[in-house]
């Protein structure tokens, strides 16, 4: 028997948190910066030494680009909830697992902004949970994604004396139930269509080229991603290609870049579009705001005539299936999207 002055100790439980890159907790100039300098500060998103770095991004960037992305998440924000399509997404996703998964505690974070990954794991721990699932909702894994949420959860677990164990799900850029979710919602989304596309343009967030040489799997398995649901769609290389957006700064960046494929499209007779984003599990800035409305006003003016964009899985019932399989350790897909797989 426990003595009477020993510390209360709660039922064990298993946990899971789901994590997001983040976002700012409102479209002012200050929620704005406070995020930018969180997220640019971290040396796995820039990896330049903070002597050379630091002041440029307090004196230039953190004066300048608030302003710009203020805006853009503006033309984005739900009016609705009050928040921006990432958080209203990666909420839902949360409580849809937590359905999915009655027998676990579910919470939700993002790696920047709020509510942070400490606060939640932490709480967590309070619940009695001795095991925590970490799932990165990243489909390809990558330095300055992956790496970082499992960076900034093992500076949490450092600080605690009785630590949950804690298992990380690897990416699930080649899961047969997230190439299948993806062909069925873009399949599901052309037969909208009064149109015939010409192309699908699987655009992925870009990462400096030099990634590649230094060791990160990235591209690669953007370019896995692409090639299997190419094939579950059944379509060529002439009529489904992948490309990187979201460039940043004067480094060469993962080719071909989506912003000179769209420019260049036209002119080559092909001016009917359909874009999706495989790499991201919610609409976010990145899908919203610079593929549906920059993307778009870039594919038109330089003579495109159609373009649409399916929008991400976000808390669809196929992507919180996969997400319970991913963390129950089950692989579920059609038999062809399994078959397509094995052969690819």
């Amino acid at each position: 028997m426990k003595p009477a002055s020993h510390p209360t100790i709660p039922p064990q439980k298993e946990g899971v948190l789901i994590v997001n890159l983040g976002t700012p907790d409102d479209t002012s100039w200050f929620a704005v910066r406070r995020y930018l300098k969180e997220f640019l500060s971290d040396r796995r998103v820039i990896e330049l030494h903070p002597l050379l770095w630091q002041p440029i991004l307090n004196l230039i960037i953190l004066t300048l680009r608030p302003h710009k992305s203020a805006h853009a998440y503006r033309s984005i924000w739900r009016e609705d909830t009050n928040e921006s399509p990432l958080r209203h997404f990666t909420r839902a996703q949360g409580e849809g697992l937590a359905r999915a998964l009655p027998h676990m505690k579910v919470r939700w974070a993002m790696r920047y902004g709020n509510p942070s990954m400490a606060s939640q794991i932490e709480a967590l721990v309070k619940e009695g949970c001795t095991h925590i699932t970490l799932v990165p909702l990243y489909p390809q894994y990558c330095a300055a994604t992956t790496a970082t949420v499992c960076d900034e959860a093992f500076r949490v677990l450092a600080k605690m004396r009785w630590q949950p164990s804690l298992k990380v799900i690897p990416p699930f850029h080649d899961h047969p139930g997230y190439i299948e979710a993806l062909a069925q919602s873009i399949t599901a989304h052309a037969k909208t269509l009064d149109w015939q596309p010409q192309k699908v343009i699987a655009s992925f967030h870009g990462m400096p080229a030099d990634s590649l040489t230094k060791g990160d799997p990235y591209s690669c398995m953007c370019a896995k991603t692409a090639r299997l649901l190419r094939d579950a769609l059944e379509l060529t290389p002439e009529t489904f290609t992948h490309t990187f957006q979201s460039r940043f700064g004067p480094k060469a960046w993962l080719t071909p870049y989506t912003q000179e494929t769209l420019e260049k499209l036209p002119a080559q007779g092909i001016t009917r579009v359909v874009m999706v984003a495989p790499g991201f599990v919610s609409d976010c800035l990145e899908t919203l705001e610079e593929i549906n409305i920059r993307y778009r006003e870039v594919f038109l003016a330089a003579g495109g005539t159609h373009f649409t964009y399916v929008p991400c899985l976000n808390e669809s019932n196929a992507l919180i299936a996969l997400l319970a399989n991913l963390v129950t350790g089950k692989t579920e897909a059609t038999p062809q999207t399994q078959s397509q797989a094995r052969a690819s």
